[in-house]
């Protein structure tokens, strides 16, 4: 096939794009051929690929894939080349993804050099419908050190409908911070760039380019100002992030929802709740109404601080302005009361949530449940966790693990193996909180046995023991009750 030798002989004459396009198509509708018989791929494996041909590596990989048991991993350990993603594409022309497809040739042409090629690639594809992933094709184009060529593709792309993201400028973003050169004429990738560097966790380099914006006598926008204003917050920086704020409103830029909300959610992670609410007060004389988002994240700043009360408050003050609560704001106020011993009041709004049809997921149940076990009402969160198939939930790894716990608090081992045995039929795979529950409630009991045997498959599932297991186990180590080995089978 000619799209498989454009792939894999990259030394062919150049075609024309309309020409590459017709083969690939061609390709996808037939697929490769790759017909060769290969009498033991095992043996071809251990004579070397070095020689091989690419009708050779196509039949030898379908040979692999036919044969039964399956290769091992260490079978397909292939370096990656241009035969390999000659075989990616003869896969997803087979599979029909078309996109996938297109990807992989578009890496190919990249790796050998086509660049050009591939960006005639790209714009056929927006004229098919076909959404391109730009970033291989971007990273090509900076390799060449043709990075105005690549903003340039992301602003043709973006007027086709196609959004970029932070990857996107990835590689952008490198081979500026390489050169040194962070010379970008459109205003709109400036601000990409900076967010994209934020988020990359390249805020001194986010704030260089934010400081060339201002000598050349550009305005940043809202969206600059909320980027560098969250890069800020995630350095803990937040007189800064404050500053930063004043300044935009100095410079006639007028702070968005989105300003306040991620302010507000960096003091309240400091624990720095007053300062939120001073802040959150100013939303409404500037203009600002407060949403779901503002109003969560002091909830939770709240509860976190060990102010529920204050939390509820704002609850009902939230209702009252006319903001409805989701599903988050009740996961976090649930929380916060069930942790406070208040679970009669966490039911009470359960049933709210009940009445009003409210679609309840499986961690408003998982929070109730545990809830219910920290107020020794087992039982209850035994019925409760019986009924989620009834109320169409599914409990996930957390629910058994909550659950399993409950019922060690309650001494009913027995029945907590059995749900731990129900889990892995229900196909729910424990994760290594619910192994280290289960150990813990065995060497409370005294059951070293069975604490061993949990140990050894936990570590089996690549899962180790937790700080408060290792805990037990040296205090039963000091008085007496265990002897030194069973440590040696902790590490």
């Amino acid at each position: 096939m000619l799209c498989r030798r454009l792939v894999l002989e990259p030394r062919i004459p150049p075609l024309t794009t309309h020409n590459l396009l017709s083969c690939f198509l061609l390709s996808c509708e037939r697929g490769f051929s790759g017909d060769g018989k290969m009498s033991c791929y095992k043996e071809k494996l251990r004579n070397g690929l070095i020689n091989i041909k690419k009708d050779e590596a196509v039949a030898l990989f379908q040979s692999m894939l036919r044969s039964r048991p399956l290769p091992t991993l260490i079978d397909f350990r292939i370096p990656h080349n241009i035969y390999t993603l000659s075989i990616v594409i003869n896969f997803f022309c087979r599979s029909r993804k078309l996109g996938f497809a297109f990807s992989a040739l578009i890496n190919g042409l990249c790796l050998v050099g086509r660049v050009s090629q591939a960006v005639e690639l790209v714009d056929r594809m927006v004229e098919m419908k076909v959404i391109p992933n730009l970033i291989t094709l971007v990273n090509g184009l900076c390799l060449q050190d043709r990075v105005s060529e690549a903003v340039a593709l992301i602003d043709r792309m973006v007027k086709n409908g196609c959004q970029p993201d932070a990857f996107t400028y990835g590689p952008i973003l490198n081979r500026m911070c390489k050169s040194g050169r962070w010379k970008i004429e459109r205003k709109s990738h400036r601000c990409a760039l900076i967010d994209s560097l934020v988020k990359e966790g390249k805020f001194s380099e986010a704030k260089e380019l934010y400081n060339e914006m201002i000598t050349r006598g550009i305005d940043p926008d809202t969206i600059t100002y909320n980027s560098l204003i969250y890069g800020l917050c995630m350095e803990n920086r937040l007189d800064e992030a404050n500053q930063m704020m004043n300044l935009m409103v100095s410079k006639g830029c007028d702070p968005s929802i989105v300003t306040y909300n991620t302010l507000i959610n960096g003091y309240c992670k400091a624990k720095m709740v007053d300062d939120a609410t001073r802040l959150f007060r100013k939303m409404s004389p500037r203009g600002v109404v407060a949403d779901s988002v503002t109003y969560n994240t002091l909830i939770q700043g709240f509860c976190q601080s060990g102010q529920l009360n204050v939390a509820k408050e704002l609850f009902q003050e939230m209702v009252s302005e006319g903001v409805h609560p989701n599903i988050m704001t009740y996961g976090i106020l649930l929380d916060a009361l069930c942790d406070n011993g208040e679970l009669e009041e966490a039911l009470g709004i359960l049933e709210k949530m009940h009445k009003t049809n409210m679609e309840l997921d499986i961690g408003v149940y998982n929070i109730i449940i545990h809830g219910m076990c920290n107020a020794h009402k087992v039982d209850d969160a035994w019925d409760l966790f019986c009924s989620l198939s009834l109320k169409g939930v599914k409990p996930d790894v957390k629910t058994y693990t909550i659950m399993i716990g409950g019922l060690c608090k309650k001494g009913s081992m027995s029945e907590a193996g059995l749900l731990f045995k129900k889990m892995g039929e229900d196909g729910i795979a424990p994760d290594d909180c619910t192994y280290n529950t289960l150990i813990r409630a065995h060497l409370r009991g005294g059951d070293v046995a069975t604490s061993a045997k949990l140990i050894e498959e936990m570590k089996s599932c690549g899962f180790s023991s937790d700080a408060s297991t290792v805990k037990i186990v040296m205090d039963m180590l000091s008085d007496g009750r265990m002897k030194k080995s069973f440590l040696d089978m902790l590490s």
